[in-house]
């Protein structure tokens, strides 16, 4: 049995690394006492596939993690319970659903993401107007060593300023701690997905991107099903507006 979990990351720990972040939970699954299978081999690992990596430093409503047990759970409110109470102050599970048999991996899956931002700069409204009227958008990126150029326009799938009024999914804990102009964007995953550093960038051409980026937070992965995005978790309908 496959499980897909959901999960905030919040507050200070949002400067836990990835593999930092990995090992909170291998040691929170087996504080909780949760049957995972394990892997075959010289070093057998849990049976644990995490979707896509959250930058050091960013925050999220959804992270996801997919979990083969070993043995068939009914109960996964309970399973829920035993691990929040495992996990560390900034971490909560948010959500749980069995996966289906023929589900593909996170990493295949997700083909977008939508982030808020607070960023401390000049103009902000009107750099975003610009980027949603413009056909083409250039970042420089460094790719093993060798700096190229790439047109990631067809990328920003969504994105316009938003205010603390509109925000009801964020944390008030976050918007008091957050300064500049709020934007909300929904970026590709797909390919060379893109990264909410390299829209500051696009936004504010010439800057190093954390010194106007002061708070970022992950609130949606999506995939893709018919032709429409739809959240990852639960399947339900994803809103998209391209240029909005």
């Amino acid at each position: 049995m496959k499980v897909r979990v959901s999960y905030s990351k919040l507050g200070k720990i949002r400067f836990t690394g990835h593999r930092d972040v990995a090992r909170i939970w291998e040691r929170t699954l087996r504080k909780a006492e949760v049957p995972v299978a394990m892997s075959t081999g010289f070093t057998p690992r849990l049976k644990m596939a995490f979707g896509l990596a959250l930058p050091t430093g960013a925050e999220s409503l959804v992270e996801l993690l997919d979990v083969t047990l070993a043995d068939d759970v009914d109960d996964l409110e309970s399973l829920v319970r035993r691990l929040d109470e495992s996990l560390p102050v900034g971490m909560a599970v948010t959500g749980i659903r069995e996966c289906g048999p023929s589900e593909v991996s996170l990493q295949e899956d997700v083909v977008a993401t939508t982030w808020v931002m607070a960023i401390d700069a000049a103009d902000v409204s009107g750099n975003i107007d610009r980027l949603n009227a413009a056909c083409e958008v250039w970042v420089d990126r460094e790719r093993k060593g060798e700096s190229r150029r790439d047109d990631i326009r067809s990328g920003i799938l969504g994105l316009r300023t938003i205010s603390t009024e509109t925000s009801e999914l964020l944390p008030p804990l976050w918007l008091g701690e957050s300064s500049g102009v709020l934007i909300e964007a929904t970026l590709t995953t797909a390919g060379r997905g893109i990264r909410p550093t390299e829209l500051v960038e696009a936004l504010v051409p010439g800057c190093e991107p954390w010194n106007h980026l002061t708070r970022v937070l992950r609130i949606n992965q999506m995939i893709e099903r018919d032709g429409e995005h739809v959240d990852v978790l639960s399947a339900r309908p994803a809103h998209t507006e391209v240029g909005a």
